[in-house]
């Protein structure tokens, strides 16, 4: 997924003017992006407001983090059990 170039309260505006009513066409134009770019947007911060959302952002980089740890953690686990079995380790254990 690649990286916006607009910040949660330009997004958190867009949408904004789109309840507004305003039409998703117009909105798009204004913003520089497609009008299935804002329907995304709606989808995915509707009903948000400027600090939820930014919030939101933290939790999802910070749950990928997480995630990253434990696939690294594990990885290293089964290396580790790897060798362990290979040496003959396990049996002096």
């Amino acid at each position: 997924m690649s990286k916006s170039n607009h910040s949660e309260a330009q997004i958190i505006g867009a949408l904004k003017q789109l309840e507004g009513g305003r039409t998703a066409e117009d909105v798009a134009r204004e913003c520089g992006v497609s009008k299935h770019t804002i329907y995304a947007w709606k989808a995915k911060y509707g009903g948000l407001e400027v600090s939820e959302a930014q919030e939101l952002k933290q939790l999802r980089d910070e749950n990928a983090r997480l995630k990253r740890l434990v696939a690294d953690l594990s990885l290293n686990k089964e290396m580790l059990k790897f060798v362990i079995s290979k040496n003959g380790l396990s049996s002096q254990i």
